[in-house]
Order: structure tokens, then C-alpha cells, then sequence
């Protein structure tokens, strides 16, 4: 029987970036594969970038998701890393534009609010919550695999619409022709 839907969850960093990927079958949900991408090693942020493309690229060939699901920056303090993180979200974002699949954005408190019900709960409240939804059997120690996860879940729990409300770009345009211009 074939799945219903494949979400790719991604939460962007500049040093681990997560990822997560499930599968939703009627009403069944199931982890296909989870993990983290180490950044740090590399030398210059260019050379992240290119990896974070890369890689996304390559769970996108293997597990060939409907729609892919990321986690929004957050404001902090340090503008300098805040520029280098929507950098690292822009290219993932590339990485699945480039194959013309959904995305959608959440924000870290909707994130938590979707998985535990509080959008105050912590990275290790939001794992032991996937214990439960997911069967996973250990919580990883880099918890950003469970935020992609987590950020998975959420748009599967939001029913699925892209931030912008249309499915993709290519339907975006057959919804708006004419704010194309020739």
C-alpha cells in the first residue's frame, strides 16, 4: 500500500543542522529516518552552505518527500548569527525549491505548542513526546534530529498547508497569472 505523504523536517543551523523524515499512512504515523548534519568542521560558512545544500539535496533523492517542513529562525540577540541561519534555511529551502516541493515554515513556539501542547516546552519535552508519537526507543543526543522531527510533525498536525497557502510555486502561478510577468 503506498504511503499518503512523506514530510521532510528540517531545522537550519550554521554548526548541526537536523533532520527528520516521516511517512503518514491513513491516519498512521512513522519515522522513516532521523539525524544531524555536522557543520562545525567545516572552515568557512560558504563551505557550509554548500554542504547543507548538498545534503538536503541528497535526503530529498533518497526518501523523496510530498513536502518539506522547516523550522523559522528566531530572533536572538547577535544579528551576525541570525544572518548566517536564514542563510542556512535559504539554501535547504533551495535544495527543495529546485525540485518544485512545498514548503512551510514554523516557529519554534508553534512547533512545541503542535507536539506537546505547550509552546513553552523544552527541546528534551519535545523528544520525549516523539518517544510516544513515534516509538522511537532512545532520545538522540543532539536534539536537533527531534526539532526536525518535531517541525515533521507539526506540519503534518497543521494539515499539511504551505506558509503561503498554495501548494507550490507551480500552482501558486496557475492560481496568479496574471502576477506573471512575460
Amino acid at each position: 500500500m503506498p504511503s499518503d505523504k512523506i514530510i521532510l523536517g528540517l531545522d537550519p543551523g550554521t554548526s548541526v543542522m537536523g533532520y527528520g523524515v516521516i511517512q503518514i499512512t491513513g491516519n498512521k504515523m512513522s519515522m522513516l529516518q532521523y539525524g544531524v548534519i555536522h557543520l562545525s568542521k567545516y572552515a568557512n560558512h560558504e563551505i557550509k552552505l554548500r554542504k547543507i545544500f548538498d545534503r538536503v539535496t541528497s535526503l530529498i533523492e533518497d526518501y523523496a518527500p510530498d513536502e518539506v517542513a522547516l523550522e523559522a529562525p528566531f530572533y536572538g540577540k547577535n544579528i551576525q548569527s541570525m544572518l548566517k541561519l536564514g542563510r542556512a534555511q535559504g539554501v535547504a529551502m533551495a535544495a527543495a525549491l529546485r525540485l518544485d516541493l512545498p514548503i512551510s515554515e514554523y516557529a519554534p513556539k508553534k512547533v512545541k505548542q503542535s507536539v506537546t501542547g505547550n509552546g513553552n516546552a523544552s527541546k528534551e519535552q519535545v523528544a520525549e513526546m516523539l518517544k510516544t508519537l513515534l516509538g522511537i526507543k532512545e532520545i538522540p543526543k543532539l536534539l536537533d534530529a527531534t526539532d526536525a522531527l518535531g517541525v515533521a510533525i507539526c506540519h503534518h498536525f497543521q494539515g499539511g498547508k504551505t506558509s503561503s497557502g498554495s501548494k507550490s510555486w507551480k500552482a501558486f502561478i496557475n492560481d496568479n497569472p496574471s502576477r506573471v510577468k512575460k
